[in-house]
């Protein structure tokens, strides 16, 4: 990797500098837009205490399930548990810690935290559990909660194109909340289905600029489906 080039060349290169007791954010909507080679490679690469900001935690057998089936994770900030029994588990049994959070509350956190925000204001969650702990204010007649922005050591992000410089285009609603987390952490390493060359993207579509990328890898993906219903033939 040299100068605006920001390929890298193996999942090892992609992840240098990943410890122990750092955060993480990790992009993904359920299995959508999860960058699942990242997490399969920190899985392999090994470092333990991590903080893993996501919306969920991957399902049972995939995702970032495997952290914690490998006992890689000790908080969990997310909006929701999903289709995961272990996460459940540990959380229940306090060996995990988990910080729920509503989700458009996650989303913001994270947005702030990449624009350089300390801190906002949002009326989600008063007078709940949520905001026990948390300075509160009125602002015409309404109660707000004050929320700490979020940002991370590393983040791991799902493309779907980039090039070289590391400008990304996502596709569809595997954008979710790649995005805003790859403005939010000191380490940005985006995996993608295809890697062109300097402008063959349109400018336009691009959805993150390079700046905010530090590393790029082409893999191939599993793309798994979290739940699929199918109707009966008649």
């Amino acid at each position: 990797m040299a100068g605006l080039d920001k390929r890298v060349s193996s999942y090892a290169e992609a992840l240098a500098g990943l410890e122990d007791n750092m955060t993480l954010l990790a992009g993904g909507f359920g299995l959508c837009g999860i960058p699942e080679n990242l997490i399969n490679a920190i899985q392999l690469r090994g470092p333990r205490q991590l903080t893993v900001v996501s919306n969920n935690c991957g399902v049972d057998g995939f995702g970032l399930w495997s952290l914690l089936q490998n006992q890689q994770i000790r908080k969990m900030v997310a909006s929701y548990v999903g289709e995961n029994s272990l996460f459940e588990q540990q959380m229940m049994s306090g060996e995990l810690e988990v910080e729920l959070t509503p989700q458009g509350t996650l989303a913001e956190k994270i947005r702030a935290g990449g624009a350089g925000i300390p801190a906002f204001y949002t009326a989600t969650g008063y007078g709940t559990a949520i905001a026990e702990g948390k300075e509160s204010r009125v602002f015409n007649n309404r109660h707000y909660i004050l929320e700490q922005a979020i940002t991370a050591d590393f983040a791991i992000i799902k493309g779907w194109k980039a090039d070289w410089y590391g400008n990304v285009i996502y596709r569809h609603t595997a954008q979710n909340f790649n995005p805003v987390m790859a403005t939010a952490a000191k380490i940005t390493v985006v995996e993608v289905e295809e890697l062109v060359a300097p402008g063959e993207l349109e400018p336009s579509q691009i959805h993150t600029p390079g700046i905010y990328v530090n590393r790029v890898i082409q893999g191939t993906f599993e793309k798994r489906i979290e739940k699929r219903t199918l109707r009966n033939g008649r």
